[in-house]
Order: C-alpha cells, then structure tokens, then sequence
C-alpha cells in the first residue's frame, strides 16, 4: 500500500463506515441539541468500537474514519474527534494508572474528554501560556487561569490541560496535567459559537494537581501538545476531505438534473469547469491527507511539515467546494437544514482550530528553512 492508493478492504471499510453514520448515527446526531455533547452518540460510536479504534490504530486509520464519518454525519466525526484529541495525550503519555481509569471510559463512550490549550491571550501562541501552575509543595500544584475555546468544555469529564510551570522559559515551561472535571474550582461556560459542537471557557482557581496528574515530564507538555497536534492535524483535513466530497457529490447531482437555459446545468461550460476544479482540488487534498498519514504512521522526520500541509491544504480546500457547491446550488442551499447550509457552517472552524491556516504557513517555512543547508 503506498499514500496513493488504498487497499480494497481500506475502500470496503471506508464504505461500511459511511453507511454506519448515515444510518445509525445520523438519527442520534439529529437529536442532539446544537452546543452541548451529545452523550448518546458519543455512547455509540463507543459501542460501534470506533473510540477504541482511536487508541490502537494508526495516523492513517484516523484520516479513513474521520473522512468517512464526516461524509455522512459531521456530527459523530467531531464526537469521535474530540474524544481522540482530548485523550491522545493520556494515551501516549499517560502513567499506567491514568490510562488504566480513563481509557476504558473514553474508549466505551462513558466519559468525555477534552484538550484544554488555548488561552484568551494564547490561541494561536500556544507557547504563550498564562494558566499557572503555581508550587504548593513538592510534586504539589494549584492551577491558576483560564481556558478558552475548548471543544466540549464545559461539559467533560476529564480534561488535558496545559499549564505553565517554569515562568519565562517559552515552550520549555509547561507541564500538561491531566484534571478530572469534578477537580475542586474547576469551573466553566459554554460559548455560542457558529460551529454547532460544544465550545467552552474554563476558569480554573487554585485547582489542586499532584505529580500523579502528570502526563509526560514537567516542563515537557509542549512536547505533549504538538505530538498531539502532528497526528490529529492532517486528520483535521480528512474530516474536511470528508465535507468537500459531499459537497462535491451532492453538487453533481444537483447540475445533472437541475433545469436551466434550456438545458441541464452541467451543459453549460462554466458550470461544468467549477464541477471539475471542485473534484481537482478535493482529491488533491485527499493524497496530501494520505501522504501526511502515512509519513506519520512511518515516523519520518518532516511529519511536522507534512501535516501542517495537510491540514492547511484541505482546510482551504473544504472552504473552497462548499462555498462553490453553495453557489451552484441557488438560494436552497442557504434554507435551514439544507446539507450545504449545514457544511457551510461547519466548513469554516477547521481553517482556525488545531492552528489557524496562518500558523500552518509558519510552521511550513519554518521547517523549510530549518532544513536548508547552511542556513543558522
């Protein structure tokens, strides 16, 4: 298997996973009340086994779920997502008693977890953390600060939060600590976003930490967080892979049948040219995912530039399609419950989130440069 191409039992699972969100979690999604977790669907993506997938698969399984789920019901990919970004770094970096009381929650769909890094001050700087962990005895802290625009906050059940423990060391100064939600003055608000996913701010006053809720090293959490970022960045582009392609499809259909001019849409040439730039872009999108998974899933070297192109590429791209398949479509594309209106909201968030489409050009000639010889 190669990033080009996948494997046919790849393609049939792709398939089946599609079909599963249409019909089992579509229906459970539907129900969910916009800004607030959806504990019944987070429960069955459990029990399908696709949580505990998150944790025993690799980058490129990842990219397949999300694309696939995000085909169909956008809603269970980011309940998946947010699972798997909240508790990747319990998974990877976790004592054997973190992982032995969280994961087993996570992975059945009892417990929801969240990845608590932005700051109001420090979105896209995460490096520029102000939450402080201030000393309180050996192995002893008390978190002091704020979160803001945390996926599923307030209303998760354990939380990675990253915080600074060594002021005026930058990047070298933050721990990330793993901190149950019915921690002691740990308290939140949800926010009224335009993505229809829960989206909170912590407020975290003098919250208790010990050297057990540690996830990696002291001073390590930005190791932690951008390892984190490296694996769920390019899929970030699989989920918004998985937006173009319906976009896309629902496009074709519509400019084969839709009546104007005396004809179909798809005669005429200008229609027919945007058709075709929508399915170049998207598939060009789709082999940059493949290609940053697959580098990932092989521990090559320039992962970070691979996925930061991946995320950006595709990112863009997902605006782009929607807006265009928004546009062929007419004015029903902008009614309330309309499949476009819904990607046409949840389209825009990804080029922000994980690190907005800017800090991605940064991160790309930053390791463009770090790699020219000679260079200081």
């Amino acid at each position: 298997m190669t990033a080009f191409s996948l494997e046919p039992g790849q393609r049939a699972w792709c398939a089946e996973l599609r079909a599963l969100a249409a019909d089992r979690l579509r229906p459970l999604a539907e129900k969910g009340e916009p800004g607030h977790v959806n504990r019944p669907l987070v429960a069955e993506l459990g029990a399908l086994g696709l949580l505990r997938r998150l944790f025993t698969s690799g980058a490129l399984d990842l990219c397949l779920m999300r694309e696939s789920l995000a085909y169909a019901c956008t809603e269970a990919e980011t309940a998946l997502a947010l699972q798997g970004l909240g508790a990747h770094p319990v998974h990877a970096h976790g004592t054997p008693e973190q992982r032995e009381r969280w994961l087993p929650l996570v992975s059945d769909g009892s417990a929801v977890a969240a990845f608590a890094l932005s700051e109001p001050g420090a979105g896209s700087d995460a490096a520029a953390l102000s939450l402080t962990a201030h000393p309180d005895g050996p192995g002893r802290w008390r978190l002091t600060g704020e979160k803001c625009w945390i996926s599923n906050a307030p209303e998760a059940d354990l939380y990675t939060v990253f915080a600074r423990t060594t002021p005026g060391a930058g990047a070298r100064g933050v721990t990330a600590f793993l901190v149950p939600a019915d921690r002691s003055g740990l308290t939140g608000t949800g926010l009224d976003m335009l993505s229809p996913h829960p989206i909170g701010a912590l407020d975290l006053d003098a919250v208790p930490v010990t050297a057990a809720d540690v996830l990696g090293e002291v001073d390590g959490g930005f190791r932690v967080a951008m390892g984190t970022l490296n694996l769920f960045r390019p899929s970030v582009g699989a989920f918004a892979v998985g937006m173009a392609q319906a976009a896309l499809d629902a496009t074709l259909d519509h400019t084969a049948r839709r009546e104007a001019f005396g004809g179909r849409l798809s005669d005429l040439q200008a229609v027919a040219h945007q058709v075709a730039e929508m399915a170049l872009r998207t598939e060009a999108a789709r082999l940059m995912v493949y290609a940053a998974a697959t580098a990932y899933d092989a521990g090559d070297a320039d992962v970070p530039k691979r996925a930061a192109m991946a995320k950006l590429l595709a990112t863009e791209t997902a605006q782009y399609v929607v807006d265009h398949a928004v546009q062929l479509h007419g004015a029903r594309a902008l009614q309330r419950g309309h499949l476009l209106e819904h990607l046409y909201r949840e389209v825009r968030a990804p080029r922000i989130y994980e690190g907005a489409s800017e800090v991605q050009r940064g991160i790309i000639a930053k390791e463009l440069y770090k790699n020219l010889e000679g260079a200081p």
